[in-house]
């Protein structure tokens, strides 16, 4: 009825509206008709993240973009995102996963909470990548993840302060038991029942053979006698039966030393009082590391083998026999300490010959990598035990003249902070 009353009220208006909607009407079904018959022609690229532009999309002509760039570009970008070696350290409120009434298993030269060190701020910062976020240590996962596999920490006493703290996170878990030590208890071995892993530290300053001579506080009475072709069974005769391990050395090398090779002396580092050819302790590092690495690299090992880089000490005001000190509060960021220059030559030469033997055991399969937290360790002066490597040192003399631990950690402390980058490196390459 509506319809018919407009028809008669405005008939040119109602022509008008008739046209219009016939007009509609057709092309409507014009394009209805090419979508239909041409959907089955739209080329497969469109499925392409980078689908190639077309002059009928394209207004403006634009460089052609290579799949093969982007590709690379994106594995560029996700190597930088996640070089956990650079980065700052950073404020942790939570503070640390254990303390030295939680733990145990800190020994009594790293145990500076109960040893009277009276600053707490060391305890309050965690390593924080500048372009990727690093998870904190999950001790739980950790354990469930290393069900029936074996660890091993091998190398010098920065390596017996690492495995305290890794034990002390993991024993919020599940306690280790100590299942065997050597005579002087430098190399110990503990089991986890519940998850059946393994974690033990062997102890083998110069990953080759060695006689040291010398008191448990650092002082020599002779030269080391060190063998510079032969590698400590210590570590060797265990090589084949570990899942996991971490092997580093470094500062055992500047000490005074007779090299021997092919059971001849060659020479020795500083050795005034012996008619030899001085031949630095830098000869001897590279030399002793290349064959550590060649045999790493050779060998037909199935597990992952993570090569540390010697930490740097922060001895100040004299060395840690000449009256120096590490009285610190607070970390340091990158560029305001520099690194001693005989921890420059060391690290040099890790890098070095890290480096060539990267590259023959990825060609052999061996799963060789690189553990580089000595940069990481650098922003650390405060971290050291110092004057608390005793109990209460200045319980009776607040003057008294102590030696200072500027080399090894206090637990806990930054080297905790390692944890969190193994995991990672673990779980995500």
């Amino acid at each position: 009825m509506k319809i018919d009353y407009f028809k008669q009220k405005f008939p040119h208006k109602y022509k008008q509206l008739l046209v219009k909607f016939v007009i509609v009407i057709f092309f409507f079904g014009v394009a209805f008709r090419f979508l239909f018959f041409h959907s089955e022609e739209i080329s497969p690229v469109l499925e392409s993240p980078l689908p190639e532009k077309t002059e009928a999309s394209v207004s403006v002509p634009e460089t052609p973009v290579s799949t093969e760039v982007v590709e690379n570009a994106d594995q560029v970008s996700r190597t930088e995102k996640c070089d956990i070696f650079s980065g700052d350290w950073i404020p942790n409120p939570s503070g640390p996963a254990y303390t030295n009434e939680s733990c145990n298993l800190i020994e009594s030269h790293q145990n500076c909470m109960t040893n009277g060190r009276p600053d707490k701020g060391y305890l309050y910062w965690r390593w924080s990548p500048r372009d990727c976020e690093l998870p904190q240590f999950d001790p739980a996962r950790f354990l469930n993840i290393m069900r029936n596999k074996t660890w091993a920490l091998i190398g010098d006493s920065i390596q017996r302060n690492h495995v305290q703290s890794l034990l002390c996170m993991l024993s919020t878990v599940e306690q280790a038991v100590m299942v065997y030590h050597d005579e002087e208890y430098k190399s110990r071995t503990w089991h986890f029942p519940t998850h059946n892993l393994t974690i033990a530290v062997i102890w083998t300053p110069f990953l080759v053979e060695a006689v040291i001579f010398e008191d448990q506080n650092g002082v020599s009475s002779s030269e080391v006698e060190l063998y510079l072709d032969k590698l400590n069974n210590k570590w060797t005769d265990e090589y084949q039966n570990i899942d996991y391990m971490i092997i580093s050395t470094g500062k055992w090398f500047l000490k005074s030393a007779i090299y021997h090779e092919n059971d001849t002396v060659l020479g020795c580092h500083y050795c005034p009082k012996r008619n030899l050819t001085e031949l630095g302790f830098n000869f001897a590092y590279r030399k002793a590391l290349r064959f550590v690495m060649d045999y790493i690299a050779s060998s037909d090992h199935k597990g992952v083998i993570f090569f540390r880089t010697s930490t740097p000490d922060h001895f100040e005001n004299g060395e840690w026999f000449s009256g120096g000190t590490c009285d610190r509060k607070a970390p340091v960021k990158e560029g305001e300490m520099e690194m001693k220059d005989l921890n420059k030559i060391l690290r040099d030469i890790e890098l070095e010959e890290f480096a060539k033997a990267a590259e023959k055991a990825s060609r052999n399969g061996v799963n060789l990598k690189l553990l580089d937290v000595a940069p990481l360790s650098l922003l650390r002066p405060d971290g050291h035990p110092g004057p608390y490597r005793e109990f209460q040192p200045f319980a009776h003399d607040q003057n008294a003249k102590v030696q200072n631990d500027c080399l090894h950690w206090c637990l806990p402390g930054p080297i905790d902070s390692w944890n969190d980058i193994i995991m990672e490196m673990v779980l995500n390459g």
